[in-house]
């Protein structure tokens, strides 16, 4: 071979070798850039405030909400009203559309009619003293139903307005529930924000081909869920049940309420009320009625508390039957704790 056959070859191998590869584009979405993933660091904590509604509920003074996290990528809470009408929401990682966006479900019981939805992060608006987002419905969009979430004062102040068209009989949605909230209790989610680390940017669900048979993605039948309850993870049951000392005797008209709290509301023999920001679940039940299931509950410690209302005013207050004793428990992931009360104080 010639010496300018040798040269010229050990050019292009110089040149080949000083070539830097191409870098490869990512194919698909990128879990990075999660539409709303912010929303889930500011959920956690029990929230608390009056609703506003154009339900036959009405308004009513307070909701108190128990967000915390139940995996490294979803927050969650359960509420009862009593029997007929309960609400469970919750806020993940999805992927839809070919992107990933936070998704909320929010799924219950209206007078013991069942209804699931499910919306997806869609805008975003982020500042040092607001922060917005909007969740409309997956298939059909805002005009169908939405929902907006707008944190301000830090993030200690919540604003959560629901929008529907109701069930497709106006041209676009129009306002239905206001929950005006403040956070009062940041402790009682912490175990839970430790334990998984969260928030983390992994998926939770793939809703790529869920919702391509679907008119929309609201369900009236339980058995089209696609991410039902009893699918989701670090929940628990709590079997609640309650009884009456000698010399009380109910009126069946009247009402019970089972409250459970994550801080102890009695006090030796006083009732300690600066711990009823620490309510995490309650519900109302018939004076008759003596035990309760609350389901897709979070692990922790807590205490019951039961207390009859005999000038139906729903406040616990002179005239009242009490449970005087805390009962404390405790519930573990996927366990089932039976806590129960006695009534029997009368409240001077």
């Amino acid at each position: 071979m010639s010496k300018r056959a040798v040269f010229l070859i050990s050019i292009v191998i110089i040149l080949f070798s000083s070539c830097e590869p191409t870098p490869t584009p990512p194919i698909g979405p990128d879990i990075n850039n999660t539409v709303g993933y912010n929303i889930l660091g500011k959920l956690g904590g029990i929230w608390n405030g009056p609703v506003t509604s154009t339900t036959p509920l009405g308004g009513y003074p307070e909701w108190i909400v128990d967000f915390r996290p139940i995996s490294a990528n979803q927050i969650s809470a359960k509420n009862e009203l009593d029997t007929l009408n309960d609400i469970n929401m919750s806020f993940f990682v999805a992927l839809y559309n070919d992107q990933y966006t936070i998704c909320f479900r929010n799924g219950g019981s209206f007078n013991g009619n069942h209804r699931i939805s499910y919306f997806q992060c869609d805008s975003v608006n982020e500042s040092a003293s607001v922060n917005y987002y909007r969740f409309s419905e997956m298939v059909i969009g805002k005009n169908r139903a939405y929902c907006e979430l707008i944190f301000k004062d830090g993030g200690d102040s919540l604003y959560f307005k629901t929008y529907t068209n109701v069930y497709n009989t106006l041209p676009s949605a129009v306002l239905h529930m206001t929950w005006s909230a403040k956070r009062v209790d940041a402790s009682s989610c912490q175990p839970a924000i430790t334990q998984f680390s969260f928030p983390q940017k992994t998926m939770t669900k793939d809703f790529t081909t869920t919702f391509d048979a679907a008119t929309q993605s609201i369900f009236y039948d339980l058995t089209g869920d696609p991410y039902p309850e009893s699918d989701q993870p670090y929940l628990g049951q709590t079997n609640a049940t309650y009884s009456y000392a000698g010399g009380y005797t109910p009126n069946p008209a009247k009402k019970v309420f089972l409250i459970i709290t994550t801080q102890p509301l009695i006090s030796g023999f006083s009732f300690n009320a600066a711990n009823l920001i620490y309510r995490s679940r309650y519900v109302i039940l018939s004076a008759g009625n003596t035990d309760f299931q609350f389901n897709y509950m979070h692990p922790g410690t807590y205490y019951l508390l039961s207390f009859y209302d005999s000038d139906d005013n729903m406040l616990a207050n002179s005239g009242d039957w009490i449970s005087l004793v805390n009962t404390s428990f405790a519930l573990t992931n996927q366990g089932t704790t039976a806590p129960t009360s006695q009534i029997n104080f009368t409240i001077p």
